[in-house]
């Protein structure tokens, strides 16, 4: 696998993962440690209110969501990846469908790559 379907692959299963999460499917020790193991112990993110959560304050975050929107589903679009051999950049659009309410952003990740697998370093997510 080439960097670049490193960091596509981890872009959906992050974000399958994190729907299942969402619904509280599968095993939630299981799937909570699944979906912390993807990222950069440095890893920050900027959301679309302009607020920077840390990987510690998203770790804290995640378990008050388990099993709370069991009908939102996530949709990714325009996926688009640069590489070079040990980092990547990504964009995308992710779209989150909970009944009648859709929001939607554009997103810009960096990512490291380390093996056989791409870590989340960096994420800025813009309303659209």
């Amino acid at each position: 696998m080439n960097n670049t379907e490193k960091i596509i692959t981890e872009i959906k299963e992050f974000h399958r993962d994190i729907e299942t999460w969402f619904h509280g499917e599968d095993d939630q020790e299981t799937l909570y440690k699944k979906l912390i193991s993807g990222f950069n112990e440095d890893f920050k993110m900027i959301t679309g209110n302009s607020d920077t959560i840390t990987l510690a304050a998203f770790s804290e975050w995640l378990p008050g969501t388990y099993g709370k929107f069991p009908d939102r589903s996530i949709i990714l679009e325009d996926i688009e990846v640069q590489t070079t051999e040990y980092h990547g950049l990504a964009s995308y659009i992710e779209i989150q469908i909970t009944g009648d309410a859709v929001t939607r952003r554009k997103s810009s990740a960096v990512f490291l790559i380390r093996g056989k697998r791409a870590y989340w370093l960096h994420l800025i997510e813009n309303w659209i």
